[in-house]
């Protein structure tokens, strides 16, 4: 199974970027389709975006919608979350989690309990 070591947060001021990644360990993470989440103190998780297995389909929050920016490298074993404009409401803790998908599914999962691999989350603070 894989394991998901996220990284790339950090504090960073309003209108600014960072590029998040997550990094697979013990196995590809070619096989998975992958999503980001945040968690905001007090609040629900939340689904920021999902990508499917090729990368060839992508799904958005509305909130973040033309300001975030999910991709991935299966070559390098990575999914990244390019996060432009930053506000101070994107402050959170982000999640990658990965689902196990057949080779020929084209699907992206938007909910929590569709995912059955987590990280452990970077925090991203976004000050005013």
């Amino acid at each position: 199974q894989v394991q998901l070591v996220e990284s790339g947060g950090g504090l960073v001021q309003a209108g600014g970027s960072l590029r998040l990644s997550c990094a697979g360990l013990g196995r590809t993470v070619s096989s998975y389709a992958m999503g980001w989440f945040r968690q905001a103190p007090g609040k629900e998780r939340q689904i920021v975006g999902a990508i499917s297995r090729s990368g060839s389909n992508t799904y958005y929050a509305d909130s973040v919608k033309g300001r975030f920016t999910i991709s991935r490298d299966n070559a390098k074993n990575t999914v990244y979350l390019q996060i432009n404009s930053l506000k101070f409401e994107d402050t959170a803790v982000y999640y990658c989690a990965g689902r196990l998908v057949p080779v020929y599914s084209g699907n992206y999962y938007y909910r929590a309990d569709e995912y059955g691999y987590w990280g452990q989350g970077t925090q991203v603070t976004v000050s005013s």
